[in-house]
């Protein structure tokens, strides 16, 4: 990440983040496979790896996967969960100085947290870091903030109790952005759906997770629940809602 603030933004609340942040669809991982054809050995940096939830995706399907993260209790938490896995390493690094050696990745993968990134000072060390013919893939789950009541409503539920919410959310670049961040290397992009069906436990964990939602302690705290209280008890079908996202992806070169 490119700035101390967005570094430790999330640093007390990664309990909430392991558990509650939603991981990706499978055709995700399919689409990587069969549309850009990254073999099953091809050497992964997950940058901005955060917990790790990205590259457990990558640790699953077979990846060797190094993970990137300047937030010591995201990297620490990412290091206790997926430490099993023989192919995982994590490194104290950010996005724009990775620490990684030159041309000694296949596909540097970046979830969710491009938005925080110095673009220009990235597509250099990134371009660095990867073997010929290796790719960038960008990606993130966006939230679809109309797509139903509940998450209109949770929208308006951030809107009026978010300590920073307007300055950071859903600062996610377009398509077109995307594709001139690339350029002549841009190689494919591509969407799906995204759902997580939580019970309330879950959603109030979901919602700790961000970084403008006040925590315990803090005056906004209490109203904040007893509004997501109401939200949930409204539009819950049997125990649970359906957040739901859009899981949007770019690929390409950086040559």
């Amino acid at each position: 990440m490119s700035t101390l603030s967005s570094q430790q933004r999330f640093s007390n609340r990664v309990a909430d983040y392991v558990r509650y942040r939603p991981g990706y669809p499978p055709q995700l991982l399919q689409w990587i496979r069969q549309s850009l054809g990254v073999g099953a050995a091809a050497r992964v940096a997950d940058i901005g790896a955060g917990t790790g939830i990205s590259s457990r995706m990558f640790l699953e399907a077979g990846h060797p996967v190094v993970a990137v993260e300047p937030n010591a209790a995201m990297r620490t938490a990412a290091q206790q969960w997926l430490g099993d896995f023989p192919g995982f390493r994590a490194v104290d690094g950010s996005a724009e100085a990775t620490t990684l050696d030159a041309a000694s990745i296949d596909l540097v993968s970046a979830a969710q947290a491009f938005h925080w990134f110095d673009m220009q000072a990235v597509r250099a060390e990134w371009a660095r870091i990867l073997a010929p013919g290796g790719l960038a893939l960008v990606y993130w789950n966006s939230r679809l903030l109309d797509s139903s009541p509940f998450m209109r409503g949770y929208e308006q539920l951030l809107l009026d109790h978010g300590s920073d919410y307007s300055a950071v959310a859903e600062r996610y670049q377009d398509d077109a952005t995307m594709r001139r961040w690339f350029g002549r290397g841009f190689r494919d992009q591509a969407q799906f759906p995204n759902v997580q069906r939580l019970d309330y436990d879950a959603l109030r964990g979901r919602l700790l997770s961000s970084s403008y939602a006040p925590l315990a302690g803090d005056p906004g705290h209490a109203p904040m629940l007893d509004d997501l209280q109401a939200l949930f008890q409204r539009h819950a079908e049997d125990g649970h809602v359906d957040f739901q996202y859009q899981t949007r992806a770019f690929a390409g070169t950086l040559g």
